[in-house]
C-alpha cells in the first residue's frame, strides 16, 4: 500500500487538518528522516500552502485546528501544535487551546524542532532583561488599551506572558482582557 494510499484510508479521504475533500495531498511534516505513512498528513491546498508559508495566513480557517488537535495521529497534533504555536501571537483563541493540547513527550520534542528556528527573535524589557513566554513582568507605566475603556494601571503584574513575532510585543492578561505590550513599557 502506497503512502497517500494509507492516508487516505486513515482520514476518510478529509484534510486531516480542516476536513475539507477537494485538492487533497500528501504533506510530509518536517524534519523527514524517512518517508513513512506516520510522518504525513493527508491535507488540503489551503492547509498546505499555510503551513509552509509564514506569510499569507488566514486564522480563521484555523479554528479548525480545535478539532483536529486532539486526533490521535501524531502527524497531526505537530502540525495542530506548530501553527497554533504561529498563530497565538495574535489570536487569544489559538493560545487557548496551545495551552489545552497535550502531546507525548516525542511528540512535543518533533513539534518545536521546527519552532526552534524562530528563536532567533529576543524579546526584551525596559532595562534590557531578555524576556520568556511564561515570565511575568510589571508595567513601568498607566497604559491606556485600544478599543476598550481598560486602564492597565503602572504597577500591575502581567503573569504568563507570550512572545510574538515581533520582539517589540509581548502578550498577557490584564483584567482578564488578554492584550499586546509594547515592551518598552514593562520590567522583569
Amino acid at each position: 500500500m502506497s503512502i497517500e494510499q494509507a492516508l487516505v484510508e486513515r482520514s476518510s479521504n478529509q484534510c486531516e487538518l480542516c476536513s475539507a475533500t477537494d485538492n487533497l495531498s500528501v504533506y510530509e511534516v518536517p524534519p523527514v528522516t524517512e518517508t513513512h505513512s506516520d510522518k504525513c498528513i493527508y491535507t488540503c491546498q489551503t492547509c498546505k500552502d499555510q503551513v509552509e508559508s509564514n506569510i499569507d495566513i488566514t486564522p480563521t480557517h484555523w479554528h479548525c485546528l480545535n478539532d483536529s488537535m486532539w486526533s490521535q495521529v501524531p502527524a497531526v497534533q505537530v502540525v495542530a501544535y506548530r501553527m497554533l504555536s504561529r498563530l497565538a501571537a495574535d489570536n487569544g483563541w489559538a493560545q487557548d487551546a496551545l495551552d489545552m493540547i497535550y502531546l507525548e513527550e516525542d511528540t512535543l520534542a518533533w513539534a518545536k524542532v521546527a519552532l526552534a528556528e524562530d528563536d532567533d527573535i529576543k524579546h526584551v524589557d525596559s532595562n534590557g532583561v531578555i524576556l520568556q513566554a511564561g515570565d511575568t513582568v510589571t508595567l513601568i507605566k498607566d497604559l491606556d488599551v485600544k478599543g476598550s475603556s481598560l486602564t492597565a494601571k503602572r504597577g500591575t503584574a502581567v503573569r504568563n506572558i507570550g512572545l510574538t513575532s515581533n520582539p517589540e510585543h509581548i502578550e498577557g492578561r490584564v483584567d482578564g482582557q488578554r492584550i499586546v505590550i509594547l515592551t518598552k513599557f514593562v520590567k522583569k
